[in-house]
């Protein structure tokens, strides 16, 4: 009835071949493209795939397909893309190297940093392409692993500069969040005129144009459907329709899949296990499924029929004619057969070389509880952890689940799972496996531990500013059952109470540090005990003692150490410690400690926390370059999860860099998402970042605004102290004395007791500000000298520059040079614009000739440009930018390029003339 379709042709395509063709076109010429291809089953999405690859002369094509049963497998899908391509690894930095070659299974290590993935990715894709442009096609992308998907989506956003093209097709089903972002190439049903055409092509038979019409109508003009209905329809039906009780009112993919659903049945029985066998064994091994199949006792000759009836392709690899035959076959299998199956390919899988696949095979194959079996998900779980696959670990976990009897064991591994799945972002899953637990016969313990990680889920969504005392209810219902896990939930609640801070109502941060203290006590407390117990101290007891005590939890904290799990929860907890305390080593030895082991781990729900703590530190130190490639890391962890963090980083960097217009954008954006966030804390950080913006700019009547609204809230410690220090520094220059002395006072309740060199530095530098018994000298040399000894450098150089400000008021214009200089070439080199220009204004006033920075060369870059040039001008190749950028060499040429050709330069050497100068030695007195 049918007969093949002449040529390469794709009739009623035009519109959507040119627009992938263009791709094509682009990615040749060195602009790099992506395209989701996306429609309904059988719309001629794989045929698209197709003609791109047979029509894009001078590329390398590589391909993939997601599998619908390597969902939970992570990575598995960018290993399919990328084995073709691992020639060129060894062409990569260190760490992405390190990084794929761990993901992909190549190499044992720590688990890959999901975040260093997608940049290694672009890294491998664009050496890949170096000689030859390169042509990615991504088939099925709705059924990639999240991990894949997410690495992907994140390259495609990054390939403007390199000669790849990336086309993913995927059904319309919105299985694919993560694609979601990116370019979209619709593809419909044929129209009438394309549709008949394509059935007069294929037809060996008259069609009555009525019937012809029916077809068309009944199949949307889905081209496989119009195939496929038109195959199985005989000569009188296709003559005079079907009869009414023919019809069939399922969609098109429906239809289809029922076709392939009968295909299937009229098989011999071998062949239609052999198909099913196929079907759940996601990897395409050919050699694997005949092992499979020995065991089933199905023998070669099983192929020949499904072969024939053009269901799947056993060559180099097993190949399905479309997605769906693969759906039908599994449909068609009873669940009887599929358990022997699945049996057969765990008793073929290898388990040195793929433990996990066997033990999931193992899990579909049997009928009911078996312990042997969770225990080998389990370890399965410990295996996915190790590699950084949370989604994995919770996936054998939660089957374990299923297949244990023991009421307290599968409450404990439900636990597990949900854990597993909180942190990995999917708090949806965390919360319905707890939904589940609570069915189970649980003891009063497990109750409560429920409770509290409930409270945990809910203060993750930031859904309200409930989770303190949510957290803190469930620490009291553990207090008379387990001490030590009270405790923990005693300082989640804490943390909590911090975060939501001015939110939490008649519950406040105060409250819970009381609650805290009140709680049972370990008679040998331990470094996360202290920790507790000193936060609970300073806050609502005794700020002398509780520094005491957080000083002794920070440092065995540091040598101690906490482990993986305790890690994870408290050491954001530490880390805000550190700086409450005025304590710069610990906070950055604890933020690099919590930077790695989210990491290592693959918490991303924790990451973006941990890598914002690290980018104020380097704020502070006057290390802008590593804060700005730290605020790119964010927003790709925030690409990675979809879960996205107001931009603390990026408008604190901004209010560094003195860009106002940028960090005031920034600054309202963040508080239009925390308010209805409850984030209290975070409104008091954008508070002190404007406040540090304002004064560097000389605004100090804005200034002072920003640091009250920060000040008034001290419960919330880090940032509303710091707050303070603004508000000395703002009133003292818009002449409100006595508000300046109150500031100095609240803040030296909090820097008395730390006796760190940052704190009685900044202490130092306040007092000489609002000196008025002739010792601001002393004071402005003494925070100098202390200051010097930290590692925050943008606080020494802010010293000098106040210094230099009071000795040229002073009449001293000599002694002021010197400070001033040295304060205008720190904040020069660090790249704080706004401190910069406060001082070369000063100098200038002292008669000294400084050259202002050129608004239309230097002024004109992007915020990245400038990253980027500040990085090059310090001798780091372009791998090395783009590792610390999450960018590759070629877009890092790129940007360089167009700076060049912005600032009037044509070579890195030149990059140091244009940066702001650093003032001449010698002047005129």
């Amino acid at each position: 009835m049918t007969r093949a379709v002449p040529g390469s042709r794709l009739p009623g395509r035009r519109s959507e071949c040119s627009t992938l063709e263009g791709l094509v076109a682009d990615a040749r010429s060195g602009r790099g493209r992506v395209m989701v291809v996306r429609g309904e089953a059988g719309v001629g999405k794989t045929s698209l795939l197709d003609h791109v690859a047979q029509h894009a002369p001078g590329c390398r094509i590589v391909r993939a397909a997601g599998v619908q049963s390597e969902i939970k497998l992570p990575f598995a899908g960018l290993q399919q893309l990328c084995a073709p391509l691992l020639d060129h690894l060894g062409q990569l930095p260190d760490r992405q190297r390190e990084a794929l070659a761990t993901a992909f299974g190549l190499s044992a290590g720590a688990a890959p940093d999901p975040v260093i993935v997608g940049p290694a990715t672009l890294s491998l894709l664009s050496h890949a392409a170096e000689h030859v442009p390169l042509i990615c096609l991504v088939d099925d992308a709705q059924w990639l692993d999240e991990a894949s998907a997410l690495t992907l989506a994140c390259v495609a956003r990054r390939l403007h500069t390199e000669p790849v093209g990336l086309v993913f097709a995927a059904h319309d089903t919105g299985r694919d969040g993560a694609l979601t972002a990116l370019p979209e190439l619709p593809v419909r049903g044929l129209d009438p005129a394309d549709a008949r055409a394509l059935l007069d092509m294929v037809l060996q038979t008259p069609l009555e144009a009525t019937v012809r019409d029916q077809i068309i109508a009944e199949t949307h003009g889905n081209p496989l459907a119009l195939l496929e209905l038109a195959r199985r329809r005989t000569p009188a039906q296709l003559a005079f329709g079907l009869d009414r009780g023919q019809r069939e009112a399922e969609n098109v993919a429906g239809r289809l899949e029922q076709d392939f659903l009968q295909r299937i049945a009229a098989l011999p029985a071998d062949s239609r296990l052999l198909l099913a066998a196929a079907a759940v064994e996601p990897t395409g091994d050919v050699s694997l499924l005949w092992r499979a199949a020995d065991r089933l006792e199905v023998g070669p000759d099983a192929a020949a029929p499904a072969e024939a009836a053009g269901l799947i392709d056993l060559g180099a690899r097993v190949t399905f004619c479309h997605p769906l035959v693969r759906s039908a076959a599994f449909r068609a299998a009873g669940r009887p057969e599929l358990h022997e199956v699945h049996r057969a390919l765990a008793q073929s899988t290898d388990p040195e070389r793929a433990p996990d696949r066997r033990a999931w095979h193992l899990a579909a194959s049997v009928t009911g509880p078996d312990e042997s079996v969770a225990v080998e998900l389990e370890r399965s779980a410990a295996r996915a952890r190790a590699r950084g696959g949370l989604a994995a670990t919770a996936a054998f976990l939660q089957r374990a689940c299923e297949l244990t009897v023991d009421p307290a064991r599968r409450a404990a591994r439900s636990l597990a799972a949900a854990q597993a799945h909180y942190l990995s972002g999917a708090l949806e899953a965390a919360s319905a496996l707890l939904t589940s637990a609570e069915l189970d016969s649980l003891d009063e313990l497990q109750h409560a531990r429920v409770a509290v990680m409930a409270a945990q889920i809910a203060f993750a969504s930031n859904s309200d500013g409930e989770a303190p005392s949510l957290l803190l209810a469930g620490a009291r219902q553990l207090e008379p059952l387990d001490a030590g896990l009270a405790r923990d939930a005693h300082r989640d609640a804490l943390a909590a109470a911090l975060f939501v801070g001015r939110f939490g109502g008649d519950l406040g941060v105060v409250a819970v540090a009381a609650a805290a203290l009140r709680a049972p006590k370990p008679d040998v407390p331990g470094p996360a005990d202290l920790l507790l117990d000193g936060l609970a101290t300073v806050i609502a007891d005794d700020p002398s003692h509780g520094a005491a005590l957080l000083k002794r939890g920070l440092d065995a904290v540091r040598t101690q150490g906490l482990s993986e799990g305790d890690s994870l929860r408290w050491l954001w907890l530490a880390t805000h410690a550190a700086h409450d305390i005025w304590d710069d080593e610990s906070w950055a030895v604890l933020s690099t400690r919590h930077v790695r082991m989210a990491k290592q781990a693959g918490a991303l729900t924790m990451l973006p926390l941990a890598l914002s703590a690290r980018i104020e530190l380097h704020l502070y130190a006057g290390e802008l370059a590593e804060a700005a490639a730290l605020v790119q890391e964010v927003a790709t962890v925030a690409e990675v999860t979809g879960n996205r963090l107001p931009p603390y980083g990026a408008l604190a960097l901004a209010a560094r860099q003195g860009r106002e217009v940028e960090a005031l954008a920034l600054m309202r954006t963040a508080r239009e998402e925390l308010v209805p966030r409850c984030e209290g804390m975070g409104l008091t950080l954008v508070d002190h970042a404007e406040a540090v913006l304002h004064n560097g700019l000389g605004q100090y009547s804005m200034a002072m605004a920003a640091a009250t609204r920060g000040a008034q809230h001290p419960q919330e410690l880090g940032f509303a102290s710091w707050c303070l220090v603004e508000l000395v520094e703002a009133a003292v220059r818009s002449g409100e004395t006595a508000v300046a002395e109150g500031a100095l006072e609240r803040l030296s309740w909090s820097t008395r007791p730390s006796g760190t060199d940052w704190a009685i530095g900044v202490e130092a530098r306040c007092r000489a500000l609002v000196d008025q018994d002739g010792n601001a000298e002393d004071r402005y040399q003494e925070a100098i000298h202390h200051l010097g000894h930290s590692r925050l450098r943008l606080d020494l150089a802010r010293a000098h520059l106040l210094y230099g400000e009071w000795l040229r008021r002073e009449g001293r214009r000599r002694d002021a040079r010197r400070e001033l200089r040295t304060a205008h070439e720190m904040c020069t080199i660090m790249g704080v614009d706004g401190f910069a220009e406060r001082a070369r204004v000063e100098l200038q006033a002292t008669s000294e000739r400084v050259r202002k920075r050129s608004v239309d060369t230097v002024g004109q870059l992007t915020a990245q440009e400038a990253q980027i040039v500040r990085l090059a001008s310090e001798g780091r190749t372009n791998t090395e930018i783009g590792a610390l950028l999450f960018l590759s060499s070629r877009t890092v040429e790129w940007h360089l390029r167009k700076v060049f050709t912005k600032l009037g330069i044509t070579s890195r050497r030149e990059l140091r003339l244009v940066l702001p100068d650093v003032p001449a030695e010698t002047s005129s007195v």
